[in-house]
């Protein structure tokens, strides 16, 4: 009777032996080495056929690039508080290494895009189940938005970098501490992982919750030494870093211009105040929807973006009716899967998934959904998807059937995942041929060509002390050589009746600032449609002004034939 039960038991196991995902799985052990220098190769194919020679029209990366140049020629007078501050120093110790060189900022992009993905695989390998890890090494490799930032001085590629290193060293002082539960016998590891615990919260200002988030984890194994630990090796650097922004640029902090726009109803409308409570629910809801029920389908290719205008009231309520039932399936699918990662004692993924988790919560409260940018959610989707697949891969291990179907829906994911990259990368060929020939501001549509053109005109026709109010004034800087530009971010001095600025109090306005001209420009709302609608910020502006001082603003320069951008000259 025993010698019957052991054969059916090795008969099973054989079976299992022969498996899809055991195939895979030993494929994977004997393959790894060369899987990784595959995900790399592709990586660098993708990264040069999706190559961006431009600034993005988003304007971030743009203010990242001023923000390093003045740390350079305005030390120190300046520190960069719109949001973290370590990407634009780094930007600002390139530019004083090499001067202002755009496009060895971007190969740097390229060059931390290419490390993150060599130091995520090696984080998750034989960690997770070989048939998990590659498609979400195809997304991490592969994905058209990850190129993309690969090319652009965003934050992005830094970041991604600094998160795979500081998963790695999570990962070595983990296995030191299944060794050897004695913390303090594994410093120079807590040492590596409080560096970069440091590192990854001055490049982005939500990463701030990796810290918590790792105390919390060792008080949740009751490991209140290791808790010790981890706040003291992040604090080993942060201090220092405090005391030297103290001594050298008094009380500035990261946080300290964050706050204040964060918590504005609106970013671009100060008079409307502070949102409150509900606002803030509101915030996460909407959020919510857009992140997980928009910009996650659309970072897997699923769907393009949507570049209809929305013309009805109707219109908006269907779109957002189908963005929470989408939401809702995302959030489902990931809170299912962190109760199986819990329920099965992963320590390593139940640290990663509240990580993760913790970021998203943090950024759907904080951020006003009007500003819906997919790089929010992106930094997220690697340890996303690494719940998703594994949550999936648990379902069906036991079934060939099942197997079969994970094996279909990783193709598809990843299938679509490459081509949505190939297909822009077919676009982009050209438009960056016709860039690094010399060609920089073809790609551009033509009224963002004419205001970038009219910011060149500004810099190599008007005397040196003149001041240009522009409403994307680090784009300006750019494009005007480094000449210094007048920022106008929303509608200044605002009548409550009229909602657009008061004549003469925004003459005085920018008579206390300096400036001596103002960049009126023809920005499309909709990027991909001449509609006629504009960003009219500065219309708000100087419209009020002409028509009660009719010769305060003397046109001086236009550039373009249609969508055109117009240049006033202040008057005395």
């Amino acid at each position: 009777m025993a010698k019957s039960t052991t054969t059916k038991n090795t008969s099973s196991h054989s079976s299992y032996q022969t498996s899809l995902f055991d195939k895979f799985e030993k494929w994977g052990e004997q393959n790894g080495a060369k899987t990784l220098y595959l995900f790399l190769a592709i990586s660098l194919f993708f990264s040069f056929m999706l190559f961006n020679a431009r600034i993005s029209e988003a304007h971030d990366d743009a203010l990242y690039l001023e923000g390093g140049w003045r740390y350079v020629h305005e030390f120190p007078n300046y520190f960069y508080t719109q949001n973290a501050p370590l990407y634009v120093l780094f930007l600002g110790l390139l530019t004083k290494l090499f001067g202002f060189k755009l496009l060895l900022f971007k190969l740097f992009n390229v060059v931390f895009s290419f490390f993150a993905v060599y130091f995520f695989y090696k984080s998750f390998y034989k960690r997770i189940p070989f048939i998990v890890l590659v498609p979400v090494m195809i997304f991490v490799s592969c994905n058209h938005l990850i190129q993309y930032y690969a090319s652009m001085t965003f934050t992005e590629a830094f970041y991604l970098f600094l998160q795979a290193l500081f998963f790695f060293w999570f990962f070595k002082l983990h296995d030191a501490l299944q060794e050897n539960p004695n913390g303090l016998k594994h410093w120079k590891k807590w040492i590596m992982l409080g560096f970069f615990a440091f590192l990854i919260a001055t490049c982005k200002s939500v990463a701030i919750v990796g810290v918590p988030v790792l105390i919390l984890f060792f008080v949740l194994e009751k490991q209140w030494k290791n808790a010790g630990l981890a706040l003291g090796s992040y604090l080993i650097f942060k201090i220092p870093y405090e005391l030297i922004v103290k001594l050298i640029w008094g009380t500035q902090n990261q946080f300290a211009g964050q706050s204040k726009i964060l918590l504005l109803k609106d970013p671009y409308d100060r008079a409307q105040g502070n949102d409150d409570l509900a606002g803030f629910i509101g915030r996460f809801f909407d959020n919510c929807n857009l992140y997980l029920g928009k910009r996650f389908y659309e970072l897997l290719g699923l769907r393009e973006e949507y570049i209809k205008p929305i013309e009805t009231q109707l219109e908006a309520d269907k779109l957002n009716k189908e963005y929470k039932y989408l939401a809702f399936i995302v959030v489902a699918v990931l809170l299912v899967a962190l109760f199986k990662v819990f329920s099965q004692k992963n320590k390593p993924l139940i640290f990663f998934s509240l990580y993760t988790g913790a970021q998203l919560l943090l950024s759907f409260i904080i951020l006003q959904a009007r500003w819906d940018q997919p790089r929010i959610v992106l930094i997220c989707m690697p340890v996303m998807l690494i719940l998703m697949y594994l949550l999936l891969y648990n379902s069906v291990k036991k079934s060939s059937m099942g197997q079969a179907i994970y094996f279909v829906i990783a193709v598809i994911l990843s299938g679509s995942v490459l081509l949505s990259s190939f297909k822009r990368g077919v676009v982009n060929i050209p438009i960056v041929k016709k860039n690094l020939s010399g060609n920089i501001y073809y790609g551009y549509t033509p009224d963002w060509q004419n205001f970038l053109k009219c910011s060149e005109w500004c810099a190599d026709s008007l005397p040196q002390n003149t001041l240009v109010a522009s409403r994307k004034a680090p784009m300006s800087f750019v494009y005007g050589k480094g000449k210094k530009f007048f920022p106008i971010y929303s509608v200044i001095t605002k009548d409550s009746l009229t909602q657009q600025s008061q004549p003469d109090s925004a003459l005085a306005f920018f008579a206390s600032k300096g400036v001596t001209h103002i960049m009126v420009g023809s920005l499309r709302i909709n990027p991909k449609i001449n509609s006629g609608q504009i960003i009219n910020t500065v219309h708000n502006i100087v419209q009020p002004i002409m028509e009660k001082y009719p010769n305060k603003l003397k046109l001086v320069h236009t550039e373009g034939l249609s969508e055109e951008t117009f240049v006033f000259e202040i008057t005395k």
